[in-house]
C-alpha cells in the first residue's frame, strides 16, 4: 500500500514536471505584449524594439511593443504589475523600478513583490558634459572650479528624479561640491540650454549627447561606467578621474509579473540571452552606446536589489521628491 502511494506520488510529479516542459516548449502560441514606459523614439524605445524584434523571429509570434508613458514610468511598471502571469504581457523595464519607489510618495507596485525578474538585457554610460565656454577640461579642473564657486554652477535634467538628475548629484556629493539642480522637462530643452550656457553642466546617456559632443556644441569630461566608451574612446571614466568607483548607467531588463510559471521564465531567458549574443543586435545596440548584458534571472533579481538601496541613498541626498 505504501510502495503504491509513494508510486503515485513519484509518478504524479514526472506528470507535472513534463507538463511544465510541455508548457514551455509550446509557449507562445500567440504574440506577446512588450509594455514600455517611455514613449517611442527615446533610448529606451529604441532598444525594446531592436530586442523584441529578434525575439519575435526567436519565438515565432509577434513581440509587440506597447508604450505606456507618464509619471516617470509608473504608469508602465503600474500596468505590467496588474497583468495576467501567462507569459503573454512582458515589461522591458529601466533603472525607474527601483528609483520610482524611493522618488514619488506613492506607487502602486512594489518592485521585488510584484516582478519576477527575466534578464538584464543592456546598460547605457552616461557622460559628464560641460559648457564649452567653461575653462574645466578635466573632472578634476571641474571640481576645483565648482568648489572655487560654490553653489554658483548649475546642471541640467530630463526632470526631478531621473537618472539624468540622480548622476549628476551623485557626483556633487561625492565630489564635495556645491552645484544647484535645474529640471527640465525630458533632456532635449535641458540639452539646448546646455549649449547656449543657461546651465553649466549635465550628465546624460552617452547616446543622447554624443552629437553635441562631436559638433563642439559641449566639452565631455568623463564617462560614468567602469570602461571607456567604444564611443568616446577618448574621454576617462570617473574612477579614472580620482572618483573611485563612481559608477552610474541607464540600464535595462526584463521582468513578468510574479506568479507567471518558472518554466516560461526560463524560455524567455534562454531566448534573450541568445538575441543579445546575435552580432546584430549587438552592433544595433552598440550603435545606440549600449552594452549588451544577459544572465540567469536569479543574477538580475540580485542586481535589482543591489540597486535599490544605492538609489534611494542618492535621492534622499538630493533632496528628491515627486508627487
Amino acid at each position: 500500500m505504501q510502495r503504491n502511494f509513494w508510486g503515485c506520488c513519484l509518478a504524479g510529479m514526472a506528470l507535472a514536471v513534463c507538463a511544465g516542459l510541455a508548457q514551455a516548449q509550446a509557449y507562445p502560441v500567440k504574440p506577446v505584449r512588450m509594455i514600455i514606459a517611455f514613449p517611442p523614439g527615446g533610448p529606451t524605445d529604441i532598444l525594446a524594439r531592436v530586442t523584441a524584434q529578434k525575439l519575435s523571429e526567436q519565438l515565432g509570434q509577434q513581440v509587440l511593443v506597447d508604450n505606456k508613458p507618464g509619471a516617470g514610468g509608473n504608469i508602465g511598471a503600474e500596468q505590467a504589475a496588474r497583468a495576467q502571469p501567462d507569459g503573454y504581457t512582458i515589461f522591458y523595464n529601466t533603472s525607474a523600478i527601483v528609483i520610482g519607489p524611493a522618488l514619488y510618495a506613492k506607487v502602486n507596485y512594489d518592485t521585488l513583490k510584484d516582478f519576477a525578474p527575466v534578464i538584464l538585457t543592456a546598460a547605457i554610460p552616461m557622460v559628464l558634459m560641460v559648457n564649452p565656454n567653461l575653462s574645466a577640461r578635466s573632472v578634476k579642473e571641474f571640481i576645483d572650479l565648482a568648489k572655487a564657486r560654490p553653489g554658483q554652477l548649475n546642471y541640467g535634467s530630463s526632470g526631478t528624479g531621473t537618472i539624468t538628475h540622480l548622476a549628476s548629484a551623485m557626483f556633487s556629493t561625492q565630489a564635495g561640491i556645491q552645484t544647484q539642480h535645474v529640471p527640465y522637462k525630458g533632456s532635449a530643452p535641458a540639452l539646448v540650454d546646455l549649449a547656449a550656457g543657461q546651465v553649466q553642466f549635465m550628465t546624460d546617456t552617452i547616446n543622447t549627447g554624443l552629437p553635441y559632443i562631436k559638433d563642439g556644441r559641449m566639452r565631455g569630461l568623463a564617462v560614468t561606467s567602469l570602461k571607456r566608451s567604444v564611443l568616446l574612446p577618448e574621454l576617462p571614466t570617473f574612477n579614472e578621474s580620482g572618483l573611485t568607483g563612481f559608477e552610474a548607467s541607464a540600464w535595462q531588463g526584463i521582468v513578468v509579473p510574479t506568479g507567471t510559471p518558472p518554466e516560461i521564465i526560463a524560455r524567455l531567458n534562454t531566448e534573450t540571452n541568445r538575441a543579445l549574443q546575435n552580432a546584430d543586435l549587438r552592433a544595433k545596440l552598440a550603435a545606440q552606446g549600449a552594452d549588451a548584458l544577459g544572465g540567469t534571472p536569479a543574477e538580475y533579481a540580485a542586481y535589482i536589489r543591489s540597486e535599490m538601496p544605492r538609489w534611494a541613498r542618492a535621492i534622499k541626498d538630493s533632496g528628491a521628491k515627486a508627487e
